[in-house]
């Protein structure tokens, strides 16, 4: 059984909700203007919420005296659900399956289905900070690199893919002010996720975590720069072929959409710690469109054939594409690899908009 509300949780008479044994799955964001405090502080005083679970990078400090807390990653073990009538869930996701939460709330689904059919579920919607633009081709749980759907409607997508029958309940994001007072960013749904321009990089950035090249992990910019000290060499690059700068359109590393500066910059944690990085910081250009996955290739390609230190051994990871990987290690051409991108994109497309909630659909740019 599945319904859309556009009521506020609290305003929910569902039984198990008011009167369940009551479990919640929730990170920073959960924090309410209207209220001044995080949901599940307000959920508490009611007297029925007896689990917290705080997944990877959410959270700190007390929680509320006499609820246990439950730290997850990415899976949910069967007792982690024992005795709970009902379970909330109110994450801010950042609108790629690369995100831990995404894959949370699919293992979550799996296992509400295998072993608490009875068990009611209450996902509190909220807008995706990387809009509805799409990137990328189908992964092994459904999802492009970038997907540019709420939680709620990834939700109902692996609700509906899973073939789960226990009753899902998604809250409208229109239901309550916070999605109109704070902006998807505001709060950051984990430490890396540091602002707007974070939304814009992400789904192509986020691949170096599969190298041995940094995304800026320790700094002030983690996804809009990237780096490491081994790609000095890089420095006059445009000189020793003919270029006039780094942002010239014959640069392999130029793009229509950003700006590309050459940087350096050093870690204060993570990979590099305390080392100077030399690489490339990426500047957004407002109005422009851009796509960050399919940069983001063409800029490991670059990196992978200049510097024989670069490491991909855990590229694929973030990939879960052979013909990715291949364009990335020479195997083919950019004309062959965009294309495939593209059908994938369109097949995306076709399925994503089942799904949506709010009238508006995602979109792939040319």
């Amino acid at each position: 059984m599945f319904s859309f509300r556009t009521t506020p949780l609290l305003e929910q008479e569902d039984r198990a909700l008011r009167k369940g044994r009551l479990g919640m799955v929730c990170n920073q964001v959960a924090w309410h203007p209207d209220t001044g405090e995080y949901l599940f502080e307000t959920l508490a005083r009611r007297g029925n919420l007896v689990r917290i679970f705080t997944p990877e990078h959410a959270l700190y400090g007390p929680m509320v005296p006499g609820v246990e807390v439950r730290e997850v990653t990415t899976t949910v073990e069967p007792d982690d659900l024992a005795g709970l009538d009902a379970l909330v869930i109110e994450l801010q996701d950042v609108g790629s399956r690369y995100s831990n939460y995404t894959t949370l709330l699919y293992n979550l689904f799996k296992r509400i289905k295998t072993d608490g059919d009875a068990l009611s579920v209450f996902l509190v919607d909220r807008i995706n900070p990387c809009g509805r633009q799409i990137e990328g081709t189908l992964g092994i749980i459904g999802l492009p690199h970038r997907h540019g759907l709420t939680l709620g409607e990834t939700a109902t997508l692996f609700y509906n893919d899973l073939g789960a029958k226990f009753p899902l309940h998604v809250i409208s994001v229109a239901a309550e002010p916070v999605n109109r007072e704070l902006m998807a960013w505001t709060i950051p749904p984990f430490s890396d996720f540091s602002g707007l321009f974070t939304s814009h990089f992400y789904s192509g950035q986020c691949l170096w975590m599969g190298t041995n090249v940094s995304y800026g992990h320790g700094t002030n910019r983690p996804f809009e720069q990237f780096g490491a000290p081994w790609m000095e060499r890089l420095f006059d690059y445009p000189a020793r072929h003919g270029l006039k700068n780094w942002n010239d359109p014959e640069s392999p590393v130029a793009n229509p959409g950003l700006h590309v500066r050459w940087t350096r910059f050093v870690p204060s944690y993570g990979i590099y710690q305390d080392q100077t990085c030399f690489g490339f910081q990426l500047m957004f250009i407002p109005g422009a469109t851009y796509h960050a996955l399919n940069h983001a290739l063409q800029l490991l390609r670059f990196v992978r054939e200049t510097c024989p230190e670069f490491n991909d051994e855990g590229l694929n990871r973030y990939l879960e594409d052979a013909a990715l990987l291949g364009y990335v290690e020479g195997r083919y051409d950019w004309d062959v690899t965009r294309e495939y991108i593209k059908t994938e994109e369109q097949k995306w497309l076709r399925k994503s908009k089942k799904f949506t909630l709010y009238g508006d659909d995602p979109f792939r740019i040319k």
